[in-house]
């Protein structure tokens, strides 16, 4: 049996050393989890725009740096350092040391006092959650074979549907209890609104977890057939290798980027619906967890189990065709969502629209993985996750945001959503379809 020497890892591995299917699938379980963790904390803050917002005396554009460029910047930024160091060192401490941090700053923002201690938080949140993807990513390829890991990369991403959907539960189950139950008033802390008492109770559980990962082992990294296309691990080496492949890499990032900016505007969907219909924000993001933990989850593991049947069939490109199918069916449901008459109408094209977030969303990474060395393999995912959130963050919550204050004005806030998948998610399904021909070639070097 053949052995190679991985850069970085310090030792000499055996190529087949991947771990048992039980660990395995436990390790992605509890990555999984720390996933949906990660995004309650990041999701609450949207279901809480109108009560912050009344508390603080903010504009929409402050609560759209708020969601956005206070959490975007570090959680982009710090993904590459992050992932250098993930290349490098053992990766359960790097995401324990994550998941504390991340927590810790969660519940600090439901004991801000000023709008500037709530930015603090969201960029000590942007932190901590930078060091899950790049790492949990790394893991699971080093756990899984390449013709495997569409299913549990699914498993993993499905964490954003499970995420927002236990984020609105936990959100309006707590603001209905507060409309009818007595004031909230912790001992040393004293009282609290409502909204800043979801913040704590959401964010503490994530301290239990960060010990787990501390306590757990991580699987040998391994080094597959066809990496000796990159042999450094420095980020130099990293950045060369992907620009070299631009072409290869574009149509994900083009795609996945829009979608994600398409993701976080619909951070403002709450407000959006008790501005256009009078919902209160506990009945919307009630009827919305609905939706998302009905048809997230199963349409993220079905596009993983669909990728891995096409890709052991022969379709090596699967997760990125699966990808331009979800982007088809994402970009004109969003646009068309709040623009319905109804409610009822706007959900239906909703529930659509999620339908194509997951499919986008299950198999980008997998569609990455498959062209990306494994000894640079983090840092590429650090470098693709900084682009996309980047992305996402900047410009989602902040474009619709701006159009509110100064294009539709603020009781238009729906048009200003709507507006987003024209401007950002048409230009990018046109690059997807353009990227796919250089996808297919760098496959096809494999």
């Amino acid at each position: 049996m053949t052995t190679d020497s991985v850069s970085g890892a310090g030792k000499t591995l055996d190529t087949n050393q991947y771990p048992s299917a039980r660990y395995a699938w436990f390790m992605v379980i509890m990555l999984t989890l720390a996933y949906i963790l990660s995004f309650v904390d990041r999701y609450i803050f949207g279901l809480l725009v109108e009560p912050i917002k009344a508390d603080f005396d903010l504009t929409d554009t402050q609560i759209g740096l708020l969601m956005g460029p206070a959490f975007g910047i570090v959680y982009a930024t710090m993904g590459l350092p992050i992932g250098w160091l993930a290349d490098r060192k053992r990766r359960t401490l790097i995401v324990a040391a994550g998941i504390a941090l991340w927590s810790v700053a969660t519940a600090a923002t439901g004991l801000a006092k000023t709008f500037t201690h709530i930015f603090a938080a969201r960029m000590s949140v942007g932190v901590g959650e930078a060091a899950l993807n790049p790492v949990a990513m790394s893991i699971i390829s080093d756990s899984f074979e390449p013709k495997s890991r569409g299913k549990p990369i699914a498993f993993y991403t499905a964490a954003l549907t499970l995420g927002a959907g236990i984020a609105s539960l936990v959100a309006a189950g707590v603001l209905t209890w507060a409309k009818s139950g007595p004031q909230i008033e912790l001992p040393i802390i004293g009282v609290l609104a409502p909204w800043q008492f979801i913040f704590i109770i959401v964010g503490l559980p994530g301290v239990i977890l960060a010990v787990i990962f501390a306590l757990l082992r991580e699987p040998t990294r391994i080094k597959e057939a066809g990496d000796d296309a990159a042999t450094a691990l420095g980020l130099k080496d990293m950045l060369t290798y992907v620009f070299q492949r631009f072409g290869a890499f574009f149509g994900i990032i083009a795609m996945v980027g829009s979608m994600l900016v398409v993701v976080y505007s619909q951070g403002w969907m709450a407000a959006t619906f008790e501005r256009t219909w009078g919902w209160s924000a506990e009945r919307y993001v009630f009827v919305n967890a609905i939706i998302m933990l009905s048809l997230g989850p199963l349409t993220v593991n079905l596009a993983g189990w669909l990728s891995d049947r096409l890709y052991q069939k022969g379709h090596r490109d699967a997760p990125y065709l699966i990808m331009l199918t979800g982007m088809s069916i994402l970009v004109p449901s969003a646009i068309a969502a709040t623009l319905m008459p109804s409610p009822t109408l706007a959900f239906v094209f909703l529930a659509i629209n999620l339908v194509g977030i997951a499919l986008a969303s299950a198999v980008g990474p997998t569609a990455l993985l498959n062209i990306t060395p494994s000894n640079i393999r983090a840092q590429v995912t650090a470098l693709y996750y900084m682009i996309i959130s980047l992305l996402g963050l900047m410009l989602g919550p902040l474009t619709v945001s701006l159009l509110s204050d100064h294009v539709f004005g603020n009781e238009n806030l729906r048009f200003a959503v709507s507006a987003v998948p024209v401007i950002f998610g048409v230009p990018a399904l046109l690059f997807g379809f353009y990227g796919r021909g250089a996808y297919v070639r760098e496959l096809n070097k494999i």
